[in-house]
């Protein structure tokens, strides 16, 4: 990562910011010898179409982790629970 003066961004603005876009560079942009700000291109946009290659490189959950998450989805759905006594509803 590069660490530049705040003076050094301010007369070569346009340079880091192509740099940060056209290379993926990264800079550390430092006021009075402290670290003030980074500089880090943006996360890549991802395709719909990518969606089975991503989820194709997670690994697999394991039963424990699978039921917890049907039983998170089950919630998130709103499944109705009835409960064993009426009159506590």
């Amino acid at each position: 990562m590069n660490r530049i003066t705040i003076t050094h961004l301010a007369r070569n603005l346009a340079d880091v910011v192509n740099r940060v876009a056209y290379r993926g560079e990264r800079f550390i942009v430092e006021r009075g010898n402290r670290a003030v700000v980074e500089l880090v291109p943006p996360p890549r946009a991802r395709r719909l179409g990518d969606l089975p290659e991503i989820l194709s490189s997670l690994p697999p959950l394991g039963a424990t982790e699978a039921e917890e998450m049907e039983r998170d989805i089950d919630l998130a759905r709103g499944e109705p629970t009835i409960p064993e006594n009426r009159w506590d509803s």
